[in-house]
């Protein structure tokens, strides 16, 4: 941008001038940028050494339980409900102090219009209360003091880029982190015709409800919104994409299965030692009945999967994805550690405890193996040691028995047809061929465990893996925009603030080799026409 330019042209004009002071300047900005980070490093929070010591104890018996301290709760819950109350603004760490890095379109610093992207915030006040100075504070120490309950006051002492100094007080507000809410669009098919596209980041849902409070948002009733959208615009086929997607809460997990079937199983979960538990979709109404697409990676998890599993056990819709699920099939319950030692006064914590497993309608667990996808694409991190199997300590896989479940018999379209057809085009595909180039390049990369310390020898390495991922580079950002997305707007609130960051998005999907793809497979699915109905205990043929 012209700002971005001019930023730079004055940044440049401040840099002192010959080889010997730049090198200066830069050692000495180097050893204030560390000196900061040293010195947070050197203050330990009070309950930090426990916080470690529980954890690593945890870590023995499975990679999931762990003890929250009360900050971390806090963004855990964030997480979850996708809204906090706070200022609506990104912090980051600046040598000794904290910069604000971006302010939250709509939230109470954006309406208020004082707080600003650069300032340098050196003191924060709570209503009524005296300055405390924050240089040297670690950002979650800062957060936690700025964060607070909607309608209540928080004073910061900012310093402008211009070296001005400012009092800025601030009515906390409900903030909405509209990045962690589902999105949907309508995208062209590959004839011409419109097909559907929807995200989904994460399963989230109000995990902090309280009687009198306005509900929050959550993934479930967005989704069925978007779908509903999507069956009333006549759209025949949608894309559902879980690319991502970590997971969340399990009843939304099986409510929103429960938009693509009639009633029935959705996922069991059991206890050790215990007979599984069923977990069904009671409502008899289909929010959406055209074609599903299910697209996937290696960080779609828990939630994700369970999902993923039963459309793909239903025969509901086809799973594309660039290989196995993240394999993250257990549940855990949050264990309020000040309800259980009775001392409200004294804030402790949580432990988030492992306490069940959860099996797909045909038997199998997630845990350990995930779910392997119908149709298979190119993986852009196959070098990584990124899923559950690569956990210390993770649950190994194991089965129930499977249930009793009806196919899905508006199902049109042969697998190995659209698999067959899909290869065909990921093998002419020039930038499948450069990712698949630079994934297997890595991966050989990984699996060298020896290093050259001569300098000569070590300069000569890097500048052949330079050279090597720059012929392999894809060069995503620049790849000609095939998509279209035209953005649904199912709340009816979207504001002139949400434009730039749906302008970002849109620019992403509509580059987005994988999501292409999938929307050519579901053109296949819609194009074919042998039907195949099944009733049957366990998973239905092909």
């Amino acid at each position: 941008s012209k700002e971005a330019k001019e930023a730079a042209r004055k940044a440049l004009a401040k840099l002192p001038k010959g080889r010997e002071a730049r090198e200066k300047k830069a050692a000495e900005e180097l050893a204030k940028n560390y000196d900061g980070r040293f010195s947070r490093m050197a203050k330990i929070e009070p309950l930090e050494p426990s916080e470690s010591f529980f954890n690593a104890l945890a870590s023995v018996f499975d990679p999931h339980t762990r003890y929250l301290a009360p900050a971390e709760k806090d963004n855990f819950d964030i997480q979850m409900s996708g809204s906090l109350e706070g200022i609506g603004a990104v912090l980051s760490e600046d040598d000794h102090y904290i910069r604000v890095q971006e302010i939250v379109p709509g939230g109470a610093s954006f309406r208020q219009g004082k707080l600003k992207a650069g300032d340098l915030i050196l003191a924060v006040a709570q209503d009524g209360e005296e300055p405390v100075d924050v240089a040297d504070m670690r950002i979650n120490q800062v957060v936690q003091m700025i964060r607070g309950p909607k309608g209540t006051v928080v004073t910061l002492t900012v310093k402008k880029p211009d070296d001005s100094i400012e009092i800025i007080a601030i009515t906390r507000d409900v903030v909405q982190i509209e990045a962690a809410y589902a999105r949907g669009a309508v995208i062209d098919g590959p004839d011409g015709g419109k097909l559907g596209y929807v995200s989904l980041a994460s399963f989230y849902g109000n995990t902090r409800a309280r009687p009198g409070r306005t509900p929050q948002r959550n993934s479930s009733d967005d989704l069925r919104r978007l779908f509903l959208e999507m069956e009333k615009r006549k759209v025949p086929g949608v894309i559902l994409d879980l690319r991502g997607n970590g997971g969340g809460l399990l009843d939304h997990a099986r409510q929103i299965a429960g938009l693509f079937i009639p009633t029935g199983p959705v996922v069991q979960t059991r206890y050790p030692k215990e007979d599984s538990q069923v977990l069904s979709d009671d409502d008899p109404a289909v929010v959406y009945t055209g074609q599903v697409v299910v697209l996937v990676n290696r960080f779609s998890a828990s939630a994700s999967e369970i999902v993923a599993g039963a459309l793909q056990d239903y025969q509901r819709a086809v799973v594309v994805g660039t290989g196995p699920t993240h394999g993250k099939g257990t549940v855990q319950m949050i264990f309020d550690l000040n309800r259980l030692r009775g001392a409200p006064g004294l804030p402790l914590g949580v432990l988030k405890l492992t306490i069940q497993q959860f099996y797909r309608i045909n038997g199998e667990s997630t845990q350990f193996r995930g779910v392997v996808p119908d149709v298979l694409l190119p993986d852009p991190v196959g070098h990584l040691e990124s899923r559950e199997r690569d956990l210390d300590n993770a649950i190994p896989w194991d089965k129930v028995d499977p249930l009793q479940y009806s196919t899905w018999s508006g199902k049109s379209w042969k697998l190995p047809e659209l698999t067959a057809r899909s290869k065909t085009r990921v093998a002419g595909n020039q930038l499948f061929k450069k990712i698949m180039e630079r994934s297997a390049y890595l991966d050989g990369r990984r699996k060298q465990t020896k290093v050259p310390l001569q300098r000569d020898k070590w300069l000569a390495r890097r500048k052949a893996d330079r050279e090597a991922l720059e012929k392999a580079d894809p060069k995503l950002d620049e790849a000609p925009a095939v998509l279209k997305p035209q953005v649904i707007n199912y709340t009816g609130k979207l504001k002139k603030v949400d434009r730039e960051r749906i302008k970002a998005w849109k620019k992403s999907v509509s580059r987005d080799p994988w999501l292409n793809e999938a929307r050519n497979i579901l053109a296949d699915m819609l194009g074919q026409s042998t039907s195949v109905t099944n009733t049957g205990s366990g998973p239905a043929g092909q």
